[in-house]
Parts: C-alpha cells; structure tokens; sequence
C-alpha cells in the first residue's frame, strides 16, 4: 500500500503576487527583501539606492580636500567626523542595495565606467574654506529636504538606512551655518569669502533636487511606488522657502534678483534654473567629473589588495 500524498498548494501566478504587492503600497506597508516584487520596482530601488550611496562616497572628496588646510584643531576634528559619516552613510546604502541582490563591487565598477550617476553637486570645486560651510549650509540643507520623506520610503531597508543617514545629515547642516556664522562675525575678507560661496553654491544647490517634474522619466513612476513621496519641483520649492530666512540671519544674499516672496501662497518666487548646465554636469562635463572619477578609480586600484586579503581571510575562517 503506497503512502498517502499531501497535496501542496499551487504556487501563486504572478498576477496574484502582483495584486498582493500592490495592495501593499495601497496600504502604506513595506516592501522586504523576502517579498515577490516587480522587475521594474528592484531595478528602479537598485539605480536610486546605487545613486545615493555614490553621492555619498563621491561627495566626501571636495570637502576633504580641506582637512589638513581647516584653521584649527578643531575644525580639523569636526571636518574629519562630517566625512567620515559620509563614508558610513555610502555603506549603509551599499547594504541596502544588496538586499536587492545588487553586487557593491559591481555597483562601484559601474560608478567608475559612467554607467551610474552620483549628485551633479559634487562635481563642483571648493575654493575656499567658506565652501566647507556652504556645503554643510546649502547642500546638507538640501539633502535633508530629499531624503527626510524617504525615511518613509516603500521599501523597509532603504527607509530603515535613511533614518539614521537624515539625524547625521542634520548635524553636518547645523555645523556648517555655525561655520558661516563665525565667519560672518569676522573680518571683511572672510564676509566677503562667505558670500562667494553662496554664490557659486546656490544654484547647483538648487539641481541638486533633479530635473523639473515634466522632464524627469523615473520620478512618477516612483511616487507611484511609494519609494519617492514628493516631487522635484516640489522639495526644491520646500528647500528655497526653509533658506531664504537663513540667508536673511545670516547676513547672505541669495544671488537671485528674481527670488521674492509670493503674498498670496507664502512661499518664495525663484528665478529659472540652467537646466543646460546641470545637463552638461551629470553628462560628465562639469568642472570635477574627471577628478572625482578618477580619484574613486585610485581608491578602488590602490586598495585592491585590502579586499582581496580580507575575502581570504573571512574564506579560511568560514572553512
């Protein structure tokens, strides 16, 4: 007499596993690594995620040209933490890349061949030491408004890294306009240097939120999804309006001729924005592109023995 038999349940087609995925971006719950999920959601998670985790490791380079020139000690201490944060906040993104099933080396590669983009704002020199200040003012200002709501983000790992990446990102903001302060109170050249940064910062600041919302390909689609909560146009418009009293405390002019406060809305008019140049930027055409590239290249050359030596290693002690 043969064994009975369990009858197993049919796995579930993919328009099943599409209607659950869905339903649960309709409830506003997360999306985990466990979960079936559409081709189209992983590659779009894996671009952006790749992208930010770029920026970070890519954006530690202009301000860490500055550490052995900052004036004291302890400006030195508070630069070296601000970078060293940007390299943890690339890590984390790495990881959550790879919940996706996305390779950090791969990804890298990718970074170094222009076949992934990182921030156009990093492309940017800084001249002075006042643009340490801007940075953290204007760019950490910025970043903050991006990536707040995508502490919210759809997809758990990548909303789970954010929370920590936006507290630290505060921080860096806070200590650059306590820089600009200090300098604000000093001597006339460093007012005067102050002010040229902002404005050369302003409006790469500015693009650094993507192309206008009827010009940027992924951006519905990703509302949609829930990984994005708000457009471009959008957070830049939530970025100038947090700004401009700033600007006014600190003493800055926001190099806009344009930029006025709207009565009837409450927010502040803006002057049009070179899409031209941010065009040419991300195309690799920008002041830094090469320089920053090629630096992210040495790291990954120069350092190639650190990786192998610590693969063989984790492999002997797995063994």
């Amino acid at each position: 007499m043969s064994a009975p038999t369990l009858d197993r349940p049919a796995a579930p087609d993919e328009a099943a596993l599409q209607a659950q995925f869905d339903a649960t971006i309709a409830a506003d719950h997360r999306i985990e690594p466990r979960d079936w999920m559409p081709e189209a959601y992983r590659s779009g998670l894996v671009r952006q995620i790749a992208q930010h985790a770029h920026s970070e490791i890519i954006g530690m380079q202009p301000e860490g040209d500055w550490l052995l020139a900052a004036p004291s000690l302890r400006r030195k201490a508070i630069l070296l933490a601000k970078v060293q944060d940007e390299a943890g906040h690339g890590m984390y993104l790495y990881s959550a890349a790879e919940t996706l099933g996305a390779d950090r080396a791969d990804l890298t590669d990718k970074l170094i061949e222009r076949k992934q983009k990182y921030s156009s704002i990093f492309n940017y020199p800084t001249l002075t030491y006042a643009d340490v200040g801007v940075i953290g003012w204007l760019v950490d200002g910025a970043a903050i408004c991006n990536q707040v709501p995508l502490c919210r983000s759809s997809y758990g790992p990548y909303a789970r890294a954010m929370i920590r990446v936006c507290k630290e990102e505060s921080f860096h903001q806070r200590q650059g306009y306590e820089l600009l302060m200090t300098m604000m109170r000093g001597t006339d050249a460093q007012r005067a240097m102050v002010q040229d940064a902002v404005d050369r910062w302003w409006a790469p600041s500015l693009m650094m939120f993507g192309p206008p919302d009827d010009d940027s390909p992924n951006s519905a689609q990703s509302m949609k999804w829930g990984v994005k909560r708000h457009s471009n146009d959008e957070l830049r418009q939530r970025f100038v309006d947090m700004t401009v009293p700033q600007a006014e405390v600190l003493g800055v002019t926001l190099p806009d001729p344009e930029l006025a406060l709207d009565p009837a809305t409450g927010r502040y008019r803006f002057g049009a924005i070179d899409w031209t140049e941010f065009k040419q930027v991300i195309a690799g055409k920008g002041p830094c592109n090469d320089e920053r590239i090629a630096r992210r290249r040495a790291a990954r050359d120069d350092n190639a023995w650190v990786t192998e030596a610590a693969t063989a290693y984790a492999g002997k002690h797995s063994r």
